[in-house]
């Protein structure tokens, strides 16, 4: 009766790759609503999985019938996401031995730079004053080089004079997105997707359909200062990241780019 404690090797590695898909999963959807979809789909794969093992067949039957013909239902609910998710895979740069151990997060601390939050948002604090209009777009995981090609390319290691230079209403760079990669600006002039997304306000213009458009595209976050108000608006998996003030938004995205 306890035959089913005996693991193979080829168990244990099954485990530890089911897990390591779990993580990246849960990753790929925290912060996001389909979060609590994805836990409630696994209770029930968890309680389905105990009916089986108590042989409660009934039970098990309905909730198996209830898994499997649900995939396309699944499919529908989390489209965003499996798009966000093959948009990663499709996406990555195995040019470099950096990018490709970026992309699996591995040995990431040894790999690269953290960004500098605090620059990036000192220099929007700066040009919030002044309602000059900024995008900044920060990459994450996901190689935005697709992005990039559609620029001007820079190696220019970031500081609050070069961003604010960047954006100076007469500089010649300040239109489109910037794009900003290991403490680096990349590339300035950035063409981004726009969102299709109807439920986003009349008063929000194509700077910030912009900002929501690559974030649900990838995972990259934006940073943008309003030229009509001032405002600093965090973009973070298409939707806007609400925030009490400056110090909790600062907060916020140190963890982003550090997580």
């Amino acid at each position: 009766m306890l035959d089913f404690i005996d693991f193979s090797f080829l168990d244990v590695l099954d485990i530890l790759l089911v897990a390591t898909l779990l993580y990246y999963i849960y990753k790929l959807l925290k912060g996001t609503v389909a979060i609590n979809i994805f836990i409630g789909i696994a209770l029930i794969f968890l309680i389905w999985k105990v009916t089986q093992a108590l042989k409660m067949e009934m039970l098990s039957g309905i909730l198996g019938y209830l898994l499997s013909g649900g995939v396309i239902a699944l499919i529908i609910v989390f489209q965003q996401e499996i798009r966000k998710f093959l948009l990663m895979i499709g996406t990555t740069n195995f040019s470099t031995k950096k990018s490709f151990l970026k992309q699996l997060k591995f040995l990431q601390s040894e790999i690269s730079s953290e960004t500098d939050s605090d620059i990036i948002l000192g220099a929007c604090k700066k040009m919030s004053t002044t309602k000059t209009g900024a995008l900044i777009v920060v990459e994450r995981t996901n190689s935005l080089d697709f992005l990039i090609n559609s620029g001007d390319k820079m190696n220019a290691l970031i500081n609050e004079a070069i961003l604010e230079s960047i954006f100076y209403k007469n500089s010649p760079l300040h239109d489109g997105a910037t794009i900003i990669r290991d403490n680096y600006v990349v590339a300035t002039r950035v063409i981004l997707p726009v969102s299709n997304n109807t439920k986003i306000p009349a008063r929000f213009g194509l700077r910030h359909r912009a900002a929501i458009g690559v974030t649900e595209k990838t995972d990259a976050v934006c940073i943008l200062v309003s030229e009509e108000t001032g405002e600093i608006s965090y973009i973070k998996d298409g939707e806007f990241v609400l925030y009490k003030d400056f110090e909790i938004l600062a907060e916020k995205l140190r963890g982003d780019l550090v997580g």
